[in-house]
């Protein structure tokens, strides 16, 4: 591998791992990263103000995230390699192919091939800090894989395999490859309160509100990151 792939990986990483720490709450700042933030801030101001509006975040949380989007990503943008690339490190004993694709997709909320800051702070915004129908609301997006403003079984189970995939040898015992299909059954017939075949953004927020192990086991964001 070239010194500049390595260099590339090593700075994927990186922002993988400082998102997955600002999550968490352990990712801060020196003096140093600091003079840093603002010159880097100079050049978007208006990012900051413009999402201060509207996410559930501090400028202080905006200013640390958009810091290590741009140090990683100095064109302002990110595509699906890299998003892959960078959910491929998280889960080493899995396929994360296929999920990051749909997190990718439900990220890119313009449907143009890459996620922005704007697009990635928004999202981060509805799953972490939004109040629960927002949450599911995005949810309800990643699962819409067409984006027709419905969910049909056969897009549940996509993601559904999608997730276990992603799991791999993480989950003991191992399932068999009927499990996720069966799965989908089960969620599918909950919430499709009429029985046509299709599920709404008012079915799946009703059923979700209603029956909290139905999300958590569907492994949602915070259980996928």
């Amino acid at each position: 591998m070239s010194s500049r792939r390595k260099k590339c990986k090593r700075q994927i990483l990186k922002f993988g791992q400082n998102v997955v720490r600002f999550i968490t709450g352990t990712l801060s700042s020196d003096s140093a990263d600091d003079e840093q933030e603002q010159t880097a801030l100079r050049h978007r101001p208006e990012t900051i103000d413009c999402l201060l509006a509207v996410t559930h975040f501090t400028k202080r949380e905006l200013q640390i995230l958009y810091r290590g989007f741009k140090n990683e990503c100095p064109s302002g943008l990110v595509n699906e390699e890299t998003f892959k690339n960078i959910y491929a490190n998280f889960f080493p004993h899995g396929d994360s192919s296929s999920y990051a694709h749909f997190l990718f997709q439900a990220f890119d909320r313009n449907q143009t091939g890459s996620v922005t800051f704007e697009d990635f702070s928004l999202g981060l915004s509805a799953l972490l800090r939004g109040p629960v129908e927002e949450k599911l609301t995005w949810v309800f997006n990643l699962y819409d894989i067409n984006k027709d403003g419905c969910i049909t079984k056969e897009e549940m189970l996509e993601i559904m395999k999608a997730i276990y995939d992603m799991m791999g040898k993480s989950i003991h015992p191992r399932i068999s490859e009927d499990i996720p299909r069966q799965h989908t059954e089960i969620f599918f017939q909950k919430m499709d309160k009429n029985q046509d075949g299709v599920i709404t953004i008012d079915e799946f927020i009703e059923c979700c509100q209603k029956e909290e192990n139905i999300v958590k086991s569907m492994y949602i964001f915070e259980n996928a990151i």
